[in-house]
């Protein structure tokens, strides 16, 4: 039985906030959902949560307090909660910001409804999440900006490339577990690792880090 997650929907627009939630209701994985109309709102909701959710819907243009700011106090607070943000911003440098310091995935508000729900489920299954487009962006930023590359791959091994590339195409931890014939608790080893070796706080900053320092291609 797959596991039913808690969701958080933090807009101002009421009525978007609402279509959401009805979007979300037809997703069997999910339970209860809760709304917020800006990044205060969402943090004492929070606080009265003696279960707190698991995902977060934040938008970035809100009133009183962004989602911008929200997303730092609730990683502050509530590290174990997952982000992603879902806004019609789609400036990369603004992408690449937010997801090194640590959200989970980036969404834009023309997504399709199966791709909130794909999303979602990676988000939970994997950590993070990038479309095809956002994935773009990110490249492209990272070529305007022409970062000098860190040479890190002397202080890779094989094996952590090779779960590197394959966290980089989507795979989760079982996945790449069958794919390399370990157990999935040494791949959640292999993990720990890169992001120790890497400084980046989560899958989503990892797969970024790989994408800056061309450890991959994607």
């Amino acid at each position: 039985m797959e596991k039913k997650i808690n969701v958080v929907i933090t807009d101002d627009h009421k009525l978007f906030r609402k279509g959401i939630a009805a979007l979300l209701s037809d997703f069997e994985f999910v339970n209860n959902i809760y709304e917020a109309g800006n990044g205060i709102e969402l943090l004492n909701l929070l606080q009265t949560l003696d279960s707190k959710p698991d995902i977060i819907l934040l938008d970035l243009g809100m009133p009183e307090m962004d989602g911008a700011e929200a997303q730092k106090l609730v990683r502050s607070l509530y590290p174990e909660i997952k982000i992603i943000i879902l806004t019609m911003e789609d400036d990369e440098h603004m992408i690449i910001h937010l997801i090194e310091e640590g959200i989970n995935g980036y969404l834009l508000k023309n997504a399709d409804p199966e791709e909130m729900e794909l999303a979602i489920r990676k988000v939970v299954q994997q950590g993070f999440y990038f479309s095809t487009d956002i994935t773009e962006l990110i490249i492209r930023g990272f070529k305007q900006k022409k970062n000098k590359h860190i040479n890190i791959t002397e202080e890779l091994t094989k094996k952590e490339l090779l779960v590197l590339e394959l966290i980089c195409k989507q795979n989760t931890a079982v996945e790449i577990a069958i794919k390399m014939t370990l157990s999935a608790r040494t791949i959640e080893g292999y993990r720990r690792k890169l992001m120790d070796k890497t400084g980046t706080k989560n899958m989503a900053g990892l797969v970024v880090f790989a994408i800056k320092n061309k450890l991959v291609n994607v």
